[in-house]
């Protein structure tokens, strides 16, 4: 038997919880307005074919297909079989294809028939506004790669757009790298990472740099819970161990140093009048800027087995 997951149009951030909410955790069906669903560990299914249905996105960002890439993830360690349907534009598939988001999906995915993987290469521009391609996390030396790759880049996307100087730049290599290194040091999984430059012309009538890291780990709150769980009781739960890692830089180590991350890169982003979310069990935390009104905490989410961090640093 089969059964199909279908994007919205536009997937992002927002958008990726519909998907979420339709992985269904036994042979009934759940509505989409539920919370039912989510990364959990499912039930005997009678559902052995899942295919994510991408035919009708006109708009993905870094943050929707690391999770597209995750759900893979999610559906094949559970032994289901994942495929997924490709995007019907053009321009779509291509912006995919550059940034690197077919070569990871398969060895996640199958494409669903009939149609094959995109063979065509569209080359990346030198004046692209990409500052990195999507991007596998396993180990430190992962993290070296992509640092170096980030500094590469840095002189003609964040000097030349975003008037980064050499201090922020340098700030923004560190922040970058201390939300990759929870991924080996923390989640015991291995997670994505993908890092973009966008133009807010309504918001703020100026560029920024959207960044997406996500795993499929064992989450805060469990990552916490042997050091900090039996202090808060009843009351220890996804939201407050995720306000433990932001402000109170809460770390599973003893090491002195240790577990500063966060709560460093939360200054960082608060200091540039930046966006930061963590979205981890079932609960999204929110940081928003003064330029975004809209961005608010959310509780009772579907459950998400592992940690995203999609954050828009502006200086």
């Amino acid at each position: 038997m089969s059964h199909k997951i279908v994007s919205p149009p536009f997937l992002d951030e927002a958008s990726l919880e519909s998907l979420i909410r339709q992985l269904k955790t036994s042979g009934e069906s759940s509505s989409p307005n539920s919370a039912a669903g989510g990364f959990q560990e499912p039930a005997d299914s009678p559902f052995s074919f899942w295919e994510v249905d991408v035919n009708r996105v006109r708009f993905v960002d870094p943050y929707g297909m690391i999770g597209l890439l995750e759900i893979g993830r999610h559906l094949r360690r559970n032994d289901l079989f994942p495929q997924i349907s490709l995007p019907w534009r053009r321009e779509v598939l291509g912006y995919m294809q550059r940034m690197d988001f077919f070569k990871a999906a398969s060895e996640i995915y199958q494409v669903a028939p009939p149609t094959p993987w995109p063979q065509e290469r569209f080359s990346r521009h030198r004046r692209s506004d990409v500052l990195l391609e999507i991007t596998t996390i396993k180990g430190n030396e992962d993290i070296h790669a992509i640092v170096e790759e980030v500094e590469r880049r840095a002189e003609s996307i964040l000097r030349v757009n975003l008037n980064y100087d050499n201090r922020a730049i340098d700030h923004f290599v560190v922040a970058l790298s201390e939300v990759c290194q929870n991924i080996p040091e923390h989640s015991q999984d291995m997670g994505f990472v993908s890092i973009q430059k966008y133009y807010y012309g309504r918001r703020l009538g100026k560029n920024i740099v959207k960044i997406a890291v996500m795993d499929l780990g064992i989450g805060i709150r469990e990552s916490l819970t042997e050091k900090y769980g039996s202090s808060f009781g009843s009351n220890w739960d996804d939201f407050q161990a995720i306000s433990l890692a932001l402000f109170e830089g809460a770390s599973r180590f003893s090491d002195p140093g240790r577990g500063h991350g966060l709560s460093e890169v939360r200054k960082l982003v608060q200091k540039w009048n930046g966006k930061i979310s963590i979205r981890s069990g079932t609960v999204r935390l929110v940081l928003p800027p003064s330029w975004d009104s809209s961005a608010q905490h959310q509780t009772q989410l579907p459950p998400f087995r592992g940690t995203a961090y999609p954050y828009l640093p502006c200086p």
